[in-house]
């Protein structure tokens, strides 16, 4: 008889969800077993997974009764939205909802949601110092998931909320690294200013994530937030410069120069990096790198992330 706990993970195909998944099967003796969440289970990343060992099961965010038949019979589950797919707060928000509602009827006893700050607690949409955007938010990808929390408390679910930190895997896909100049120099352009930006490897979030199931339901109701490092532009662009093995400059624009990129949600990042700037006192108390070291002793630092994937960063 199979004792281990089942943990329903989430976006299981991607960043957070993968590592989670991984960092479970990579210790066959942790007492919990996956059940990796996809929309399309015959995808190749999700039979990859099954490969491995997980049981893949078919799930849509804006599908509550197939979340509510995911999560029957586990232990846990881990809950995240995916923002970029789609650029819709409302839709977030409505995911958040059937998550919530099937968490709560599959009776788990641990969830953790991967949340962000609501940004508006700090800049009411009144503020003028930075815009107004789709009509009721600051940062749309950050506010919606922190305004969501409130979804999984007033329904009992009992829930740990774990604040996610900048992925450095950004540089690689997201279009964030470091752009080549007119004098051929490359350049890390971030509207942060001198302040630190704290950060940490993708797949490292999902390993915070299996210390805090390793941890247990007493850590619900508790906020924890992750970083492998807080950095500024400019140690940045020297670790990248070393990595890279070229000079690479750190220019910090103003946030109303990087919201006028007009690459697609180059506003709400804009804002994002505003804030972070701002507040940056409060964003980075939070994201703890000795608590987070902690739930994943293996956790990666800048320079270790670098000599692991430098090379996949391209030299645009």
């Amino acid at each position: 008889m199979d004792d281990r706990k089942t943990i329903a993970i989430v976006g299981a195909t991607g960043a957070q969800g993968g590592g989670l998944v991984r960092a479970i099967l990579d210790e066959p003796g942790s007492g919990f077993h996956p059940r990796a969440l996809t929309r399309d289970p015959d995808a190749p990343k999700a039979r990859e997974l099954g490969r491995l060992g997980a049981e893949v099961v078919a799930a849509d965010l804006d599908d509550a009764a197939s979340l509510t038949r995911a999560f029957r019979g586990a232990h846990g589950a881990y809950c995240v939205t995916n923002f970029w797919e789609h650029f819709s707060p409302e839709r977030e928000l409505s995911q958040a909802t059937n998550l919530a509602e099937a968490a709560q009827e599959a009776g788990l006893q641990h969830v953790i949601w991967s949340t962000l700050e609501d940004t508006r607690r700090w800049v009411p949409l009144e503020d003028q110092r930075m815009p107004t955007l789709q009509g009721r938010y600051k940062v749309p990808h950050f506010d919606a998931k922190g305004e969501a929390d409130h979804l999984f408390t007033e329904r009992g679910v009992p829930t740990t909320f774990l604040l996610t930190s900048f992925y450095w895997d950004n540089f690689i896909g997201f279009g964030l690294g470091p752009k080549r100049g007119a004098d051929g120099v490359l350049a890390l352009v971030l509207p942060m200013g001198d302040k630190k930006l704290p950060g940490i490897a993708a797949e490292d979030t999902g390993r915070c994530a299996y210390g805090i199931f390793n941890a247990g339901p007493d850590l619900a109701g508790q906020r924890i937030g992750i970083a492998g490092g807080h950095l500024t532009g400019e140690e940045m662009a020297q670790a990248l410069g070393r990595a890279l093995g070229e000079e690479v400059r750190y220019t910090a624009v103003s946030p109303e120069t990087f919201r006028g990129l007009g690459f697609p949600g180059a506003d709400d990042l804009g804002n994002m990096f505003q804030f972070k700037r701002d507040f940056n006192d409060d964003y980075c108390r939070v994201r703890d790198l000795a608590g987070a070291r902690r739930l994943n002793p293996a956790l990666q630092d800048f320079e270790t992330w670098l000599a692991r994937h430098g090379n996949q960063i391209p030299k645009s």
